[in-house]
């Protein structure tokens, strides 16, 4: 199902932020752990990627409703039949900067890739190269802010917290899945 991505829940002042809640998820490419809160999805990792916060003071809850619609949307992704993710968002410990980054990076179609550069241009920040490449890396939910999507400014894979070879990965799934579209 094709529709325009859920935009972000605004940062939240630290006062008013509300109980972050975790599961586990079983991809075919190794287990991730899902954290949200009630405004939307806050974390998808790849248990043991880069920059994954430490979630021990997160209650385990694997029936909360934003970690069960980010499952199966999960599970739709890798099983090939779905390229837009709808679970609602909430990035409350991203800066503005990134903020603004991970939404661009919403905008990358699926099977389609940009480079750390173009990136740059698209937030109207063409200097900020590295800063957009921090961002990026920084990125919180893996698949869904589709930071895979991102690569060096010849097309090379580079950059991927959560491994080079899950990055091949996703990407050569969502080729097939457009080549299933378009066929």
């Amino acid at each position: 199902m094709l529709t325009a991505p859920t935009p972000f829940a605004s940062a939240a002042p630290r006062s008013t932020r509300r109980p972050i809640v975790r599961c586990s998820f079983a991809s075919p490419l190794g287990p991730m752990s899902l954290a949200a809160t009630g405004r939307g999805l806050a974390g998808a990792w790849f248990d043991g990627q880069k920059h994954m916060p430490d979630m021990e003071g997160w209650a385990l809850q694997p029936d909360h409703p934003i970690l069960l619609q980010a499952q199966a949307e999960l599970g739709d992704y890798f099983a090939g039949q779905r390229q837009v993710f709808e679970v609602p968002l909430d990035i409350q410990n991203g800066t503005a900067f990134q903020q603004q980054v991970w939404q661009a990076l919403r905008g990358i179609a699926s099977a389609a890739t940009t480079s750390y550069g173009a990136l740059a241009l698209r937030i109207g920040r063409p200097a900020a190269v590295r800063a957009v490449g921090a961002a990026v890396g920084r990125n919180p939910i893996s698949i869904i802010v589709p930071c895979h999507r991102v690569v060096g400014a010849q097309g090379a894979l580079i950059g991927y917290a959560g491994g080079l070879e899950r990055k091949v990965a996703l990407l050569q799934l969502e080729q097939a899945m457009a080549a299933t579209i378009r066929a």
